[in-house]
C-alpha cells in the first residue's frame, strides 16, 4: 500500500527541516509542494529524500494541496495524508489518521483538536473563531464535525479523485469537509494534538477571508 504525505510549504525554513527529519524514519512517501517560497525552504527540502514540487508563483495552501494530490495520484498513491510544514502536527499521529481507512473502510479521516487530546489552543481561536466556524459549517455547508478547520487529514485514492480542491486559500478545509458530506462518504474524526508556535494563531482577518471565500464560492454556484 502506497501512503503519500503531502506537505504544502511557504517560507517555512525555520521548521520544515525538523518536520522532514521526523517523517524520514516513517514508511511514507513524502511530497513537499513549495508554494514559491522566498526564503531557504526549497533548498532545505531538497536536502531530504522527498519528492519536491515547486509553484512559480505563490498560490496559497489549497492550491499547493491540489498540486500535491495530483502528483500523488499520478504516482499510484493508495492513501494521501495532508500534513503541515510548520511543526504543528505530530508525525507519529499519522498512523492514527490512516488506521480507520485501513481497518474500517473509511473514505476520509479528519484529525480533531477537540476529542480528548490536549492542544495549546490560542484563546481567541478556541473561544471565538472555532465556535463561529462550527455554526457556519453546520448552517451553510451541512457539516457536523468537532474541528471545523482541520488541516490534518487522510483520504483514499478514490476520495482524492472525487474531491477536487477548488479553494486555493485556507477555505479548502471547509470545502473538503463539505464535499465529503455532499458525496456521502464514510467519514471519521480521530483525536490529534496540535502544537501552536504562535500564541495568537490565525487572527480574525484570516477567519473572515475564509468566510468570504466560502460565501463567494456558494454565490457562484
Amino acid at each position: 500500500m502506497k501512503i503519500f504525505v503531502v506537505i504544502p510549504a511557504y517560507n517555512e525554513e525555520q521548521r520544515i527541516g525538523q518536520v522532514l527529519k521526523e517523517l524520514s524514519v516513517l514508511p511514507y512517501q513524502v511530497v513537499v509542494v513549495d508554494d514559491a517560497s522566498t526564503d531557504n525552504t526549497y533548498n532545505i527540502v531538497c536536502s531530504y529524500k522527498v519528492d519536491v514540487l515547486r509553484h512559480r508563483v505563490n498560490r496559497d495552501q489549497g492550491a499547493a494541496l491540489a498540486s500535491g494530490n495530483a502528483y500523488a495520484l499520478s504516482q499510484g498513491a493508495d492513501i494521501i495524508v495532508h500534513f503541515d510544514a510548520d511543526g504543528q502536527f505530530l508525525a507519529k499521529e499519522i498512523v492514527d489518521i490512516i488506521k480507520p481507512i485501513i481497518s474500517e473502510g473509511c473514505d476520509i479521516v479528519f484529525g480533531s483538536r477537540f476529542l480528548g487530546k490536549k492542544s495549546n489552543l490560542p484563546f481567541f481561536k478556541e473561544k471565538i473563531i472555532f465556535p463561529l466556524a462550527r455554526i457556519f459549517n453546520k448552517v451553510f455547508l451541512g457539516v457536523s464535525l468537532s474541528d471545523p478547520q482541520s488541516g490534518f487529514r487522510a483520504m483514499t485514492r478514490a476520495t482524492a479523485q472525487k474531491i477536487v480542491i477548488e479553494q486555493d486559500g485556507k477555505a479548502h478545509c471547509s470545502e473538503i469537509m463539505a464535499k465529503a458530506y455532499e458525496y456521502k462518504l464514510k467519514i471519521k474524526e480521530v483525536p490529534i494534538r496540535v502544537i501552536y508556535h504562535n500564541e495568537f494563531g490565525q487572527g480574525m482577518s484570516g477567519a473572515l477571508k475564509i468566510l468570504k471565500d466560502l460565501l463567494f464560492s456558494k454565490i457562484l454556484k
